[in-house]
């Protein structure tokens, strides 16, 4: 199990997906045997801070790109849930994706 989560992970640092501190961060979590649950409620806010917007994956203003490398749901799904919230929920996903281009700043 630690096994397939460390090679996850490396092939996240490898591709680029996660810096450095980053890797470092959740292998540790992964070898003290920290999981979602017993994670630092403060590292939530700390992700939301680091979030940028990518200015290599993009189609529009990159959000979903730096959705993608921030949480690890690829790109195209970030944006079909942007998508299918402004069909669904009354607009709400390009409400969202707006505020998200707005005040998230590019890396």
């Amino acid at each position: 199990m630690f096994a397939d989560d460390l090679d996850r992970l490396a092939a996240l640092h490898g591709n680029g997906k996660l810096s450095d501190e980053e890797f470092t961060r959740a292998k540790a979590r992964v070898l003290d045997g920290k999981t979602a649950e017993t994670a630092d409620p403060v590292e939530p806010v700390a992700a939301f801070n680091r979030l940028r917007r990518s200015s290599a994956n993009r189609w529009f203003a990159g959000v979903c790109g730096g959705l993608a490398r921030s949480t690890g749901l690829e790109a195209w799904g970030w944006r079909l849930i942007f998508v299918l919230a402004t069909l669904f929920a009354g607009g709400l996903g390009l409400l969202a994706y707006a505020l998200l281009w707005i005040f998230v700043p590019r890396d």
